[in-house]
């Protein structure tokens, strides 16, 4: 029998590509987006057709399986194995040729869909099955899984618009197959001839989502053209592997317009949405209102259809034809793309159910899991089917939230299974038997989209027969007879509760939350200039175990032990997750709210346990001390002298220090304040900020526009006004010893907008920079610290840096649960725009009338938001967008070494092309010390504080210190 070992110089010696048998690359495909777990005995990624064919000749002489795999996005488990798994994203990703005229494309099987439809968008065309996955998901993926999309009402299955395939089989042999018997494999002809009766009687359920099994088998009928491409689609790699294809493209409508209709509930969506089929819509999809959890333009109702149509005279003729209860038509592309991303992020939101979990024990809290994701009826029975649906629910004591194609009655749904406990597994079981039935009871089928995998190939008897089941594997026997491809998938198929992946894991909260991870990979997306963050470190690199799933599935498999062996100490976790930037993106824009940055904390604190760590650690992670130190030696002159003549150890050599300045903000602050005012906030009482003053209340200002404006005197007979409101201006580390400049803007701000500027009394840190390199029993001591010093009630908290602002409102609460006063301190932080929102509503702020870019900070995305902020420039005149993404720099991030190829290469994604883009006029913002760092670095650009830009209007002055392309702004700043 051959050894892994020997399989792996075998390969090695045939291949081009990569092969890796190492722990880390066999963690990385343990799992899709799927329940399932299975250990592969390697990686293959084949840098073309010849590759494949070695490998699988290869496999085959050493009678290992073989599983093909694109994006890992499938959820029933199919690309899932334990043999060599083919990663056919890294080389055989290229679109290889379109002809417009012909409207077709050759691509190759690892080309992500997003690419496909960009390159063809400027003929007018497009590939019409279009997945929520699109971002990630890959041709070769939608072929093993027949995907579909919200726009196959209009434009089919992926079966629909594929031409041809090239197919290599297992043991090497190569096919090419598209209409006709020509490229078959040797013994199909007769299959089907022999068994014409049953292929045309035994197909259950012929509507447009029969997508269970080899639901295609029947286009290999003489009447039907023999279509070999057709059939082979949807196989979910259990005939062979593609290597290439080609597929069909479509018209794209030049003016799309959305109609959003609303429905008392689901059901009366669900009814309704048959009917809009005779307007010829592009999509009908439906949502619940349990999955759209505050978002902002739909009308009234309790469901919603999105029904898009070729034009907005479409989309008013549909509307006026509906019996809903209110409807909206978008015409505006932004408008439109802002209601889809809601849709498309259901797989992960309807993943989090509302209202906290109902089975804590299940794997992750408030979590809910698929296995029944997409099972589809005919579009005229998906009322009556979901009534039962959610019957069914109940009787097991489990709950869902359906959403999907509702145009072709295929519905998504994900179900609070606990599939941990025995118990748990059985009531699994259970329902899905009973899912089937009711499925097969409306003429459905069990897989509508996502093929079935392992997650309900074993109950396929019910829907076609055993005799059909039959066919199904003679039909794999005749492309696949030694079982090599993907076995235990669709045909002689596991049980659908076994291989399921919480049974590896630990009972832990830290478990708990990275099983939290259910493989969507949104994380993937390499579309750059979106709204999010995430993930800048896998944009940069392309390699998946430097996505936040893939060190999620580090970190799993490094809780199981099975393939990362060496737990806390591994150096395959550690290695991925020296890259995670800790920016924070995945807590805010991974559909499950993965926070990678805390499990990066969680991990280093122990990986570090008992060890001397990395200098950077110490340096960097300790640098709030560093700093105090020597200011109290008032030594920031010798400082700066020493660090622009010598390296210092354990930093980056391409980095420059920042220079320290000559005197911390609360020193001067205080010297300038002495005898004007409180230097600290004051206890709760009458006059203080404590509890926030409402806009029509007396505490609040009537603000004048800058503190020389007059106030009315009060007369002798009334009471004399209430003091000031009092804010606390939080002295973070970067404001405190590398910027008071941006502390005095934002106290002279503050103070014109009629507030009173207090700053603690006491040593107070927010413990960033011992969290970002894993000290937690630090942070937790200086949080402690700094809660003594803050006090119990400290009124509103003003935090200028937004990392440290997120820091305190989320890490502080989190590291210490069992101290009322983080929750306290950690609800009384507001950002600078915040404050001045909610405690001096009616101050105008000076008008800058200004295009401004500059960089959003990432934990600012994340954690805190930036409507007060936006809304606060558009006051002051300021117009345009900051840039997304993450700047690189990261704090610690982009001053250790190793990391700097890695933090230009975010920089350059998106914060540099939008300075570059940005009008010569514009000033240019960044309320991150890092982002501002990062601009100076790399951009030759001074970027300025919100603070700073309204602070120098208030002065008369129009923000000329952060112009782009002044004397002296360029190059090192």
């Amino acid at each position: 029998m051959t050894t892994p070992g020997e399989l792996e110089r075998t390969l090695r010696a045939e291949l081009r590509g990569e092969v890796d048998f190492g722990a880390a690359a066999r963690a990385l495909m343990t799992m899709d987006a799927s329940n399932y777990r299975r250990v592969p005995v390697g990686v293959v990624a084949p840098r073309d057709a010849d590759d494949v064919a070695a490998a699988l000749g290869v496999c085959a002489a050493a009678g290992v399986p073989v599983v093909p795999r694109g994006g890992g996005t499938s959820i029933a488990g199919q690309a899932t194995g334990v043999g060599v798994v083919l990663d056919l994203t890294r080389h055989m990703n290229a679109l290889v040729s379109v002809d417009p005229a012909a409207r077709l494309a050759v691509v190759q099987p690892g080309l992500v869909l997003d690419r496909l439809r960009d390159a063809v968008r400027p003929y007018g065309l497009t590939f019409g099955p279009d997945p929520s996955t699109h971002s990630r998901c890959t041709l070769g993926g939608m072929i093993g899984n027949n995907a579909c999309g919200a726009h196959s009402v209009a434009w089919g299955t992926t079966a629909d618009n594929v031409a041809e395939l090239a197919v290599t089989a297992y043991g090497g042999a190569a096919h090419r197959i598209g209409t006709g018997w020509s490229g078959a494999p040797r013994g199909l002809r007769e299959l089907v001839e022999g068994n014409l009766a049953l292929l045309r009687t035994g197909m259950a359920g012929g509507f447009s989502r029969r997508i269970s099994g080899y639901g295609g088998l029947d286009a290999l009928l003489p009447e039907r053209g023999v279509q070999i491409a057709r059939a082979f689609c949807g196989s979910e790699g259990t005939l062979g592997v593609v290597t290439e294809a080609v597929v069909r493209l479509v018209e794209l409508p030049p003016a799309p317009a959305l109609a959003v209709l609303g429905y008392g509930d689901e059901s009366a969506a669900a009814d309704a949405a048959a009917g809009l089929l005779a307007y010829r819509p592009l999509t009908v999809e439906g949502m619940a209102q349990d999955l759209v959890r505050g978002a902002a333009g739909l009308p009234r109702g309790g469901a919603w259809l999105f029904v898009e149509t070729r034009d907005e005279g479409a989309a008013h003729e549909l509307v006026r034809g509906a019996d809903a209860l209110d409807a909206v038509v978008v015409a505006d592309p932004a408008a439109q793309r802002a209601l889809w991303r809601i849709r498309e992020d259901a797989a992960g939101t309807a993943t989090r159910l509302p209202g906290g979990a109902s089975r804590p024990e299940s794997g992750g809290g408030d979590m809910a899991w698929p296995g029944w994701e997409d099972c589809a009826v005919p579009p005229a029975r998906l009322g009556a089917y979901l009534r039962e649906f959610r019957a069914l629910l109940a009787r097991h004591g489990l709950r869902g939230s359906p959403y999907g194609h509702f145009g072709e009655g295929c519905v998504h749904v994900r179900i609070d299974f606990d599939l941990v406990s025995p118990q748990g597994v059985a009531r699994f079981r259970a329902f899905s038997s009973d899912m089937a039935d009711l499925v097969v009871s409306h003429g459905g089928s069990l897989s509508g989209e996502h093929g079935d995998g392992q997650a309900r190939a074993e109950l396929l008897p019910r829907m076609y027969g055993a005799e059909v089941v039959r066919l199904f594997g003679a039909y794999k026997d005749v492309w696949d007879p030694a079982g090599g491809m993907n076995p235990g998938m669709l045909v002689r198929p596991h049980r659908l509760d076994e291989n399921l992946r919480f049974a590896a894991l630990p009972d832990s909260a830290f478990a708990g939350e990275v099983a939290r991870c259910v493989g969507v990979a949104k994380c993937r997306s390499a579309d750059a200039g979106g709204p999010g963050v995430m993930c800048p470190s896998y944009r940069a690199t392309g390699e998946e175990r430097h996505s936040t799933r893939g060190r999620a599935r580090l970190l799993h498999e490094m809780l199981a032990g099975e393939v990362v062996r060496d737990g806390w100490r591994s150096p395959e976790v550690a290695e991925a997750l020296d890259l995670c930037l800790g920016c924070k993106g995945c807590l805010s824009d991974c559909p499950v709210g993965v926070d990678m940055a805390s499990y990066k904390a969680e991990f280093l604190h122990h990986h570090w346990s008992g060890r001397i760590r990395p200098l950077a650690h110490y340096t960097l992670g300790g640098l709030p001390a560093w700093l105090r130190l020597i200011a109290r030696l008032r030594g920031a002159g010798v400082a700066n002298a020493l660090a622009r003549r010598i390296r210092v150890p354990g930093l980056a050599r391409e980095r420059s220090l920042p220079e320290l300045s000559p005197e911390p903000f609360t020193r001067t602050h205080r010297r300038t304040t002495r005898g004007k005012g409180p230097v600290r906030a004051p206890a709760a009482g009458p006059g203080s900020a404590s509890a926030p003053a409402s806009p029509s209340s007396p505490a609040s200002p009537s603000s004048p526009a800058s503190p020389s404006s007059p106030s009315p005197s009060p007369s002798p007979s009334s009471p004399p006004p209430p003091p000031p409101l009092t804010v606390t201006l939080w002295p973070d580390t970067f404001t405190e010893y590398l910027t008071p400049e941006v502390g005095h803007a934002a106290v002279r701000v503050l103070e014109a907008a009629g507030l009173t500027v207090a700053v603690p009394a006491g040593q107070v840190c927010c413990g960033l920079t011992y969290l970002s390199t894993g000290r937690l029993d630090r942070a937790r001591k200086v949080l402690r610290r700094t809660l003594a010093a803050v006090g119990e009630n400290p009124g509103p908290v003003v935090v200028l840096e937004p990392s440290c602002a997120a820091a305190l409102r989320t890490d502080l609460p989190a590291l210490l649960l069992d101290d009322p006063r983080a929750k306290g301190l950690a609800a009384a932080v507001r950002t600078f725009a915040e404050a001045l929102e909610e405690y001096a509503p009616h101050w105008q702020p000076p008008r800058l009338d200004r295009p401004v870019t500059g960089q959003t900070h990432c934990h600012q995305h994340a954690v805190l938001g930036d409507a007060a902020d936006r809304r606060l420039r558009e006051r002051a005149g300021l117009t345009g967008e900051l840039s997304g993404g993450c700047c690189g720099l990261a704090g610690n991030f982009g001053f250790e070494p190793g990391h700097h190829e890695v933090s230009v290469a975010c920089a350059q994604e998106q914060l540099l092309p939008s300075l570059s883009a940005a009008p010569a006029d514009a000033v240019v913002q960044a309320d991150g010390f890092s982002c501002r760092t990062q601009m100076a670095q790399l951009g030759g650009v001074r970027a300025r504080h919100l603070a700073e830009l309204l602070a120098d209007g208030l002065a008369g002055g129009r923000g000329e210190r952060g112009q782009r392309g002044e004397p002296g702004e360029r190059g090192p700043v």
